[in-house]
């Protein structure tokens, strides 16, 4: 199921986004800067420094066509579109699997996850991030067989059942 993205509808991101030019505004925490392939799709994250995670499951492989797919969750109001969201095309699954995609390029990008107020951003977008950790690695047992790679993090065989205890690991406490 393919549909286009409807920027300004309340809960999809480009709506959410009003509440993050404040932050940005009154220049809350310094910004990491991302973008999509080809660069009509941008955005920023600002705030504390943040940590990533690595997702083994079938469908983030087939999503970023890899062996995993780094990412990070964000509160909604740290995240803000700098241009391009009316380029953002989703598909759904029925089990409630996301990806938003970059129409012009294909690039997975930033998305809402679920109907809590984070943002899931995917960590190959982003620039400058030297300082970024893999704190956890999801869905082990399902990798793939060719997945021989080294986990340097907490490795979970599922996703997390409770996704308000997992977040916060992804919120770094050092500078």
């Amino acid at each position: 199921m393919l549909r286009e993205f409807q920027p300004g509808v309340p809960g999809d991101l480009a709506h959410k986004a009003a509440q993050g030019r404040l932050n940005s505004t009154l220049g809350i925490g310094n910004p990491v800067h991302g973008h999509c392939l080809c660069g009509q799709v941008e955005f920023e994250i600002v705030g504390e420094r943040f940590n990533l995670y690595q997702c083994h499951c079938s469908l983030c492989r087939r999503q970023g066509g890899s062996l995993s797919n780094a990412a990070t969750i964000v509160p909604d109001e740290k995240f803000r579109w700098l241009r391009g969201a009316e380029l953002i095309s989703s598909w759904k699954k029925e089990s409630g699997f996301r990806s938003d995609f970059c129409s012009t390029c294909g690039s997975p990008v930033p998305n809402p996850l679920r109907n809590l107020p984070y943002v899931w951003a995917p960590a190959g977008l982003l620039e400058g991030n030297d300082n970024l950790e893999v704190v956890a690695h999801l869905c082990m047992a399902s990798k793939a067989a060719w997945d021989s790679g080294f986990f340097q993090g907490a490795c979970h065989d599922e996703l997390p059942p409770n996704l308000s205890e997992f977040i916060p690991l992804l919120q770094a406490t050092d500078a």
